[in-house]
C-alpha cells in the first residue's frame, strides 16, 4: 500500500481546480478518475457557460476542460490515474482502486472527494425499454462519439441540461417531437428555452410521461397531464410516435464513498437530496476529508470550481503549508461563490446553504 501526501477523487471542474491550488501550495497530489480522459462532465459539454468572467463564461464547456487540464498538466509533483474506480474508501483512509484487472490500496490524510453526481430518473411504466437514456447518455452519445441516439426524442425534464440537450439534439438533426415538465412551470434559463421554442419544439408543462410503448425499443411514448398533487389526470392522455425517451430530472450527489469512510450525510432537497455535512471549509466530520462540487450541492460548473479552489487552499493550509500569499485569493473565490449564487436562478442554492448554516 502506497502512502500519498493527497488525493483527489474526481477530474471534473472541482477536482481539477482543487489539484490545481494543491500544487501551486507545494504539495504532492494524486489525481484518481475512473474516465479515460480528464475533465468529467466538461468533456461533453458543448455549449458555453453563463456566470462569471473569472470562471470562463462565454467559453464552451471542452474549452474550460482543455484550460483546467492544461494548467495542471506535466506538473513534478503531480500523479495521475485514469480508468481507475475508486471501489472503497475505510476509516483509517485507505482508498480501494481498481484499474482494469489490477486491484491496488492507497493511504493519504488528506483526501478531497469530487466525485459529482449521477442522473435521476422516473418511474413509469416501460422505462426499461431500449431507447429510455438519461440526458448525459445522450450528450456522451452526440458530443463524445458522434453518434445519433434516435430520429424523434421526447424530451424529460425542462432544467437547464433538458432544454441545453433538446437544442444540440436539434443541432444534430433529431427532431425534438416535445419537451414535457411536471412542474408549472419551466425550471431553466428561458433564453436556453427561447431558443428550442423558436425552433418549433412545444414545451408542456403540468405534463409527464405514463408509459412507453415498443416491443424491443421505443416506438410511442404515451403523456398526460398531471393536477395540482403532480397525479395523472385521467383522460387527458395522447400517444407521440418517437424512437427515444431522454429523461433530464435532476442529479443526485454521489455520497457513497463518503459515507463508508464514515463521513455523516444529511438531507437537503434542495440541493440534490443527500449530501455530505460539511463546514465553511469544505471538510466532512472526518478530519482532513473534503467534499467539493457536486457531490457536496448541484450547482453549476462555475460553482464546482471556485469550490474546488477554496477547497484546495484549505486542505493546504490544514496540511500546514504557508497560504498566507493566498488569503486574498481566498476571500476573492468567497466573492464569486457569492455572485454565482445571487441570481434568481440559485433561489434554491440559497435556500439549501442557509439550511446548512454556510451562506457564502
Amino acid at each position: 500500500m502506497e502512502r500519498k501526501e493527497a488525493v483527489v477523487i474526481g477530474a471534473g471542474p472541482a477536482g481539477l481546480c482543487a489539484a490545481q491550488k494543491l500544487l501551486d501550495g507545494g504539495a504532492k497530489v494524486c489525481l484518481i478518475d475512473r474516465n479515460a480522459s480528464l475533465g468529467g462532465q466538461l468533456i461533453k459539454q458543448t455549449h458555453k457557460f453563463f456566470g462569471s468572467e473569472k470562471q470562463y463564461a462565454s467559453k464552451r464547456g471542452i474549452d474550460i476542460m482543455n484550460i483546467l487540464i492544461e494548467e495542471i498538466k506535466g506538473h513534478e509533483n503531480l500523479e495521475i490515474f485514469t480508468e481507475t474506480s475508486v471501489v472503497g474508501m475505510y476509516q483509517d483512509k485507505v482508498i480501494a482502486c481498481l484499474k482494469e484487472d489490477r486491484f491496488f490500496k492507497l493511504q493519504s490524510d488528506t483526501i478531497i472527494v469530487a466525485t459529482g453526481a449521477s442522473e435521476k430518473s422516473i418511474p413509469f411504466e416501460n422505462n426499461d425499454l431500449p431507447g429510455v437514456y438519461a440526458a448525459g447518455a445522450v450528450q456522451t452519445l452526440m458530443n463524445e462519439y458522434g453518434v445519433k441516439p434516435g430520429d424523434d426524442v421526447l424530451m424529460v425534464g425542462s432544467g437547464n441540461i433538458g432544454l441545453i440537450v433538446s437544442y444540440q439534439l436539434l443541432q444534430a438533426g433529431v427532431n425534438v417531437k416535445a419537451l414535457v415538465e411536471a412542474a408549472p412551470s419551466i425550471s431553466g434559463y428561458l433564453v436556453h428555452a427561447s431558443k428550442i421554442k423558436r425552433l418549433g419544439v412545444d414545451i408542456l408543462t403540468s405534463t409527464s410521461v405514463k408509459r412507453a410503448i415498443g416491443k424491443e425499443s421505443v416506438e410511442q411514448a404515451e403523456i398526460w397531464e398531471l393536477d395540482k398533487t403532480w397525479l395523472g389526470i385521467e383522460g387527458t392522455e395522447r400517444m407521440i410516435d418517437v424512437d427515444t425517451i431522454c429523461i433530464s430530472v435532476g442529479l443526485a450527489p454521489l455520497t457513497e464513498l463518503l459515507q463508508q469512510l464514515g463521513a455523516k450525510v444529511e438531507y437537503i432537497k434542495e440541493l440534490g437530496g443527500n449530501v455530505p455535512v460539511i463546514d465553511k471549509r469544505y471538510q466532512t466530520n472526518v478530519k482532513g476529508v473534503y467534499a467539493c462540487g457536486d457531490l457536496a450541492g448541484i450547482e453549476e460548473a462555475s460553482s464546482a470550481m471556485v469550490e474546488g479552489k477554496i477547497t484546495g487552499l484549505n486542505a493546504l493550509e490544514d496540511m500546514g503549508y504557508d497560504t498566507t500569499g493566498q488569503r486574498s485569493d481566498l476571500k476573492a473565490y468567497h466573492e464569486e461563490l457569492k455572485f454565482l449564487r445571487d441570481g434568481p436562478h440559485a433561489e434554491k442554492v440559497r435556500a439549501g446553504y442557509l439550511k446548512r448554516g454556510m451562506l457564502t
